[in-house]
């Protein structure tokens, strides 16, 4: 269920009592706060029937389609495209209001740019909206939305514009909404616009009409229709009227079945309106924020400046500041995080903005941003109580990355400051692409962040080059957004409003879909209707073999895809009058819009018509492989609620015939011991075998259930499914299929726990088959590692054995827990082999010693130059150097090449180190090049100085060559015999 609940001042009016004269005092309009306006629009509708529907998330966790919502109408999309499940709360819903957390930064609404620059955008802002759902229209919505103006808020009637459609090739001028504008205002202030300003659409396709703006001259007594839509920030939009009377396809626009209203008011403006403020940061919101921003400037209060005023950008930066720290607190507290992907990366680019912003102009001490979350809390936690409630993780998660970028901002300023002062120097005014990549790949600066510093300094930047940095990462990304949205290669089929207007014209029901509860039964259907990539086939027509299709059904007994669970797949067998089986539908996806169910899917034989009959035959098989992971979703919640305390929250699922996979809010990993409990609280369940019961009751009582658990944004329909595992195990909302038993999943495995985003965690794990696998592969490899522990610490290579194993461990399928605990041990047997192996060189090399400096000693009583001597050190580097000390010590006027292998015979690693004295480096033979020279026949490499050098091989199947190679370079260079 939705957790962002609008709670309206405890201090209410009623219109009635509002309607006083419509001259406003300056003391009037201060009364106006915005508390007071939020809550006055909302009651003004609710005693016209209006349904106030609590604000969604800022941040739309369930659809990936949009970044964030920037607009009230967003969590009604599902009833303008006529997708709504008819059990649904909103399915009921004729006419509503609110006021909408938007956030319009990034895609195709982004007022980022504009953000500090002027005094009326945002990033975050409230849309005060209404909405009647095919009730009431034109007339209507332009009525009420005078009468609150004029009437409530008393707004002078003399300073009011309307805007409508003028019309274009496509569509006619909206003479309706003309007309009932003229009731109220006179003609030279109703004034005719084009689709850009007055024609709204919700997408390429989809939804539209025309709509008519209300625009508020600040100034007044003068006639400013002429500045109407031409960016006046004295003549502004207060409020949009969108009349949805169309649907656009492929074809073009076609009148919609039901006409609808959808209204939004920018709340921050018309406070400014009615605060008698010039300026949407003057009202009363924005304030404490400046104020307690001015605690940690350095260079002075705000005081409004804009433009050449504001040279120093002082002014700017708490504009910006003041705004992002809304975005982000409330941003947070609808369970968004700042990342590098999608909204995430959005999220961050703005919280670096307001980092930059404050550090580099206001002065301000790193750590400043995080200290501004209090003010937001204080300033609107009675009407949006989430951002009390996460006050704590929106603190957190600021503080965390405000530090991560503060470290990078010094070095990213400093590298700018640079840049420019070279530029200037060579008359240049673009900062290269090359540059701009540094800046954010290494140094973490949006692009956009750059783009701000250059344009602040006067420069450019090459975004072409830049573009051509990025391109082999942005080709991937549109590579996997083309493959996603295309579905693999096929269409994608989807109904919206004018397809299931045009089934419940036709007299289609929805498909009853009760029957997907139920197993292993072959249910017959009839085809109501037949939907392919050109639209619905018409009567008579036919799918043929090798179609792609989707085919509405009178009943089913497949589950369409939802709530994280797949869709069944399976077979429609097509049939005859003789009830024989005539051809088949190869059916790989359901999906469900506004209660009809799409199987879609490949006719593989035959022919397919409306009115055939048909067998439903769901792969159950698969099912009951899909349905033991959806159940264990629930206990897993459970059990991590038990592990991690109470502040866990779903944030997301997936439930299909390989694995569960399970999102929850958690602020770092999860400890071993964590996640060896969470599996085992999730393995006892099992082996308890509990009933899993399920049962249908209205919302209402259900929400009332102590401890039931609902997804964080989810919105369920009434009546809502309540499956329950054991007594008070676990009791959720779920519309899924489950198992009736939690012995049915039969075992129960974590395979990975990982990061998602800051903040959120995900754990995939494993059932029945694949769970027996997984624990099969961790006994063998058990075993194994025990054997290995069993091996004396001395045995020879046990270190490697050691290592390779490991490897193997991290590849295998088996229980996260049983991994790590099992990459633990191997670690500790290689570090206790490498122990004993260098105890074992540290002994040996003893003995090498006496060995060495028997060999110099008679080298030297033979006059002897240069000397390479085999060494039995085990190729160690550390040992080599007291080899090197004792030979400098007795023989300091002598070259010495030692060649150690690690396992002498093995063919394996090559050591060779050597220290040559200055008069022989005068002469021409230098440690360096001996080394580099002496392992070229076997391949390896070595550096160094002139006085002494190291180097290895990886290989070294002929040490003889080598010793050969060594004292032949060592006599070229010396002209005397090398021993």
């Amino acid at each position: 269920m939705p957790t962002n609940h609008f709670r309206r001042s405890r201090t209410f009016f009623s219109s009635s009592s509002l309607m006083l004269s419509k001259t406003t005092t300056t003391t009037d309009r201060e009364e106006w706060s915005t508390d007071r306006v939020r809550s006055t629009f909302v009651e003004f509708f609710e005693e016209r029937e209006h349904t106030m529907q609590p604000s969604s998330a800022c941040a739309p966790l369930n659809d990936p389609t949009l970044l964030f919502t920037n607009a009230g109408m967003n969590q009604f999309k599902p009833i303008f495209l006529g997708q709504v499940d008819p059990n649904s709360p909103l399915a009921g819903l004729k006419r509503a209001c609110n006021s909408q957390k938007c956030i319009r930064a990034g895609g195709k609404h982004n007022d980022l740019e504009d953000v500090g620059r002027d005094t009326y955008h945002h990033t975050f802002f409230e849309m005060l909206g209404t909405w009647s759902f095919g009730d009431y229209f034109k007339r209507e919505a332009i009525d009420y939305a005078w009468k609150l103006l004029t009437e409530v808020y008393r707004l002078d009637p003399d300073r009011l514009y309307a805007t409508y459609f003028q019309g274009d090739d496509r569509v006619e001028e909206d003479v309706e909404a003309r007309e009932f504008w003229l009731q109220y205002l006179p003609p030279e202030r109703v004034i005719g616009c084009s689709a850009k300003d007055n024609f709204w659409e919700m997408g390429d396709t989809g939804p539209c009409g025309p709509c008519s703006e209300i625009h508020y001259d600040r100034i007044g007594g003068r006639d400013a229709a002429a500045l109407v839509n031409a960016d006046d920030p004295d003549v502004i939009e207060i409020w949009n009227i969108v009349f949805i009377q169309y649907n656009r396809d492929e074809k073009g626009l076609n009148p919609l079945p039901q006409k609808h209203i959808d209204t939004g008011m920018g709340l921050e403006r018309l406070v400014s309106i009615l605060q008698n403020k010039s300026s949407n940061y003057d009202i009363d919101v924005f304030t404490p924020i400046f104020d307690k921003l001015s605690e940690f400037s350095n260079v002075g209060p705000y005081e409004g400046k804009l433009g050449e005023e504001d040279a120093s950008l002082k002014d700017t930066a708490y504009r910006a500041i003041a705004d992002h720290i809304r975005t982000l607190s409330f941003a947070i507290a609808d369970g968004a995080v700042p990342n590098n992907e999608g909204r995430g990366y959005v999220l961050r680019r703005i919280l670096r903005r307001a980092t930059r912003y404050g550090q580099q102009i206001l002065k301000a001490d790193p750590g400043f941003f995080q200290k501004l979350v209090p003010v937001v809390v204080e300033t609107f936690g009675d009407a949006y109580p989430e951002l009390v409630e996460k006050q704590a993780t929106i603190t957190e998660i600021i503080a965390e990355e405000e530090v991560a970028f503060s470290s990078m901002l010094d070095r990213g300023i400093k590298f700018f400051a640079d840049l420019e002062e070279e530029l200037r120097a060579s008359g240049q005014k673009q900062l290269s692409g090359d540059k701009a990549f540094y800046l954010y790949d290494t140094l973490g600066f949006p692009i956009d962040l750059t783009e701000l510093m250059a344009e602040e300094a006067g420069l450019t930047v090459d975004s072409t080059g830049f573009a051509n940095e990025m391109e082999a990462q942005k080709k991937r990304s549109r590579e996997a957004r083309a493959a996603a949205k295309s579905g693999g290669g096929v269409p994608r089929l989807e109904l919206i409003a004018e397809q299931t207007a045009a089934l419940a014209e036709n007299g289609v029901l929805p498909t009853d879909d009760s029957y997907k509860y139920k197993w292993d039964v072959e249910l017959p259907a009839t085809v109501m209707s037949i939907y392919g990539p050109d639209g619905f086939l018409k009567q008579g027509e036919s799918a043929e073999t090798g179609d792609y299709v989707g085919v509405v059904l009178d009943k089913s007994s497949f589950y369409a895809e939802a709530g994280g669970q797949e869709a069944d797949t399976g077979e429609l067998r097509i049939l005859d009058d003789s009830n024989e089986v005539v051809g088949s539908i190869d059916v790989r996806d359901v999906q469900t819009y506004g209660g009809y169910l799409l199987h879609i899917g490949v006719v593989t034989e035959g022919s397919l018509q409306s009115g055939l009959h048909v067998n439903c035959r769901v792969d159950y098989d698969r099912r009951r492989q899909v349905a033991p992971n959806h159940s264990m979703t629930h206990i897993l919640n459970a059990a991590l609620r038990e592990v991690l305390g109470d502040a866990v929250d779903q944030r997301g699922s997936l439930c299909n015939d390989e694995k569960l996979r399970f999102d929850f809010s958690h602020k770092k990993a999860m400890t071993l011991e964590e996640l060896r409990r969470t599996e085992e609280i999730c393995q006892e369940i099992v082996q308890k075998s509990m009933p899993v019961t399920a049962r249908t009751m209205p919302l209402a009582e259900a929400q009332a259930i102590d401890g039931v658990r609902a997804v964080f944004g989810e919105v369920y329909p009434d009546p809502v499914r309540v499956v329950q595992v054991g007594d008070d195990t676990s009791i959720e909302f779920c519309g899924g299929t489950h198992i009736a038993n939690t012995a049915e999943a039969e075992a129960f495995v974590v395979v990975e726990e990982t990061a998602v985003a800051k903040g959120i965690r995900r754990i995939t794990a494993v059932t029945r088959d694949a769970a027996r696998e997984a624990i099969s592969e961790g006994n063998k490899f058990e075993s194994l590692v025990k054997d290995l522990e069993g091996l004396s610490v001395e045995s020879e290579g046990l270190d490697k054995q050691a290592g390779a194993l490991r490897k193997e461990v991290d590849e295998a399928f088996m229980s996260a827990t049983v991994k790590a605990g099992l990459r633990n041990r191997l670690e500790a047997v290689q570090k206790k082999a490498t122990e004993a192996k260098k105890a074992a060189i540290a002994k040996r090399v003893n003995t090498v010693l006496k060995v060495v400096t028997a060999d110099v000693e008679s080298a030297l009583s033979e006059n002897v130059r240069a000397l390479v001597l085999q060494v039995d050190i085990g190729a160690d580097s550390k040992a080599s150097q007291q080899v090197i000390n004792a030979v400098k010590k007795i023989a300091p006027e002598m070259a010495f090449m030692g060649l150690s292998e690690e396992e002498p015979g093995s063919g394996g690693k090559l050591l060779a180190f050597s220290v040559v004295p200055e008069s022989l480096i005068e002469g021409g033979l230098k440690a360096d090049e001996w080394v580099r020279k002496t392992l070229e026949v076997c391949g390896g490499r070595g550096g160094g100085k002139a006085e002494n050098a190291q180097g290895q091989a990886s290989t070294c199947s002929d040490i003889e060559t080598v010793v050969t190679a060594a004292k032949d370079f060592a006599e070229s260079k010396t002209n005397a015999e090398v021993s």
